[in-house]
């Protein structure tokens, strides 16, 4: 796999911004953190909540203890906006704690990505909301079915 280069690439149109964005949930929801990694640039710039992150290492570290902490983490993002090298979505995600407490976090992203389709920068924002087991709907990945369906909002 060509690690230096990941399609489509900016200038983004409608179709592009909505297939990196499904790229990007596909990938999310394997929970493998070098994976992950590799959709952005060796010192991508992130922040996450009230984290703030520099390269792939720090990527790594940081997912690796984010899914060790959100058991059976399931995604689903959306495409909100996009121009020429950005991306912006809003995602909901799903996890339960140790104690079997499920979550729904609510959040946006801002995206920025270099030429060869690598996200250079990252900025999300998330609210977690506490949930009964019967009030889930994200459970595991999104099927080929439903790819684009738009999230709800509650």
């Amino acid at each position: 796999m060509d690690t230096t280069r990941r399609p489509p690439f900016p200038p983004f149109t409608e179709e592009t911004a909505r297939a990196k964005v499904q790229a990007a949930e596909d990938a999310w929801n394997t929970r493998d953190p070098e994976r992950v990694a590799l959709a952005y640039t060796p010192d991508s710039v992130w922040r996450n909540r009230d984290r703030f992150l520099r390269g792939r290492d720090e990527i790594v570290r940081f997912l690796t203890a984010k899914w060790e902490r959100e058991r059976d983490y399931a995604l689903r993002k959306e495409l909100w906006a996009f121009t020429d090298d950005r991306i912006a979505v809003r995602f909901q995600y799903e996890w339960h704690d140790d104690a079997g407490q499920w979550w729904r976090s609510y959040g946006n992203e801002l995206w920025e990505f270099d030429g060869d389709g690598l996200m250079r920068r990252r900025e999300a924002s998330i609210n977690d909301v506490p949930i009964t087991d019967a009030e889930r709907r994200v459970r595991g990945p999104r099927p080929p079915e439903e790819h684009g369906a738009s999230i709800p909002l509650r």
